[in-house]
């Protein structure tokens, strides 16, 4: 398919940022502590299930990605930004880092046992969500699982001209409603396991919504059918 135009600012302006971004984004360790049981929650479904490595699909420089390989899972990373790629395959050599977006995934049907989305699909518009949601389900073999976590609100529409140092920026964002998000995911065909709200506190400015879901397998579909 041909590349979404929204791309091309989220890849120019995390490019620009890239270096200041990995210097001023946590690492997982540093979470709070219900942000840390979510990603732990979501490795130990995939180590049971045992489908198939996980993708981390907006990895950035790769911490979190380097997070679920110590929690005994098998992760890659991906990201449109080849800055970020850059840094992340600098800081973790040992683990595999590609160039690619989560609107068309170069990965074959039914390979994965886990997709991880850390704060990586706000950049799309919610006309996209579907298509990337699709790819999600395309990719996630059968009882395979997801961990979609991210700002949610009521609607807006972000355009902020400076993040992360003050670097320019030309990317949008967008806080959809849990309510939304979950409905997506549902259409897409997964089934959701356990949804999680936090709500702004003096550690977290934004509310946070963590989905952990599931593409649902043959003997799974045929008994909601």
């Amino acid at each position: 398919m041909t590349e979404p135009s929204y791309l091309a600012a989220v890849r120019e302006s995390y490019d620009t940022v890239s270096d200041d971004y990995a210097a001023l984004v946590k690492s997982p360790t540093e979470l709070d502590p219900l942000s840390r049981s979510m990603l732990t929650a979501f490795a130990e479904h995939v180590r049971v299930s045992d489908r198939g490595p996980v993708a981390d699909v907006g990895c950035g420089p790769g911490k979190v990605t380097a997070h679920l390989a110590g929690l005994g899972v098998s992760p890659f990373g991906i990201d449109v930004s080849p800055k970020m790629i850059e840094l992340a395959r600098s800081a973790y050599p040992d683990l595999p880092f590609s160039v690619g977006s989560m609107t068309a995934l170069e990965i074959e049907d039914a390979m994965l046992g886990g997709i991880l989305a850390y704060y990586s699909t706000h950049h799309t518009p919610p006309e996209l969500l579907p298509v990337v949601f699709a790819e999600f389900q395309r990719t996630l073999a059968p009882g395979g699982h997801l961990l979609l976590v991210g700002h949610v609100g009521t609607g807006e529409r972000r355009r902020p001209a400076h993040a992360y140092g003050g670097h320019p920026v030309s990317y949008e964002s967008y806080r959809l409603p849990t309510d939304q998000l979950a409905q997506l995911l549902s259409q897409a065909g997964f089934t959701i396991d356990a949804q999680l709200v936090q709500e702004p506190d003096e550690d977290l400015k934004w509310k946070i919504a963590s989905f952990l879901a599931h593409k649902p397998t043959t003997e799974q579909a045929v008994l909601t059918s």
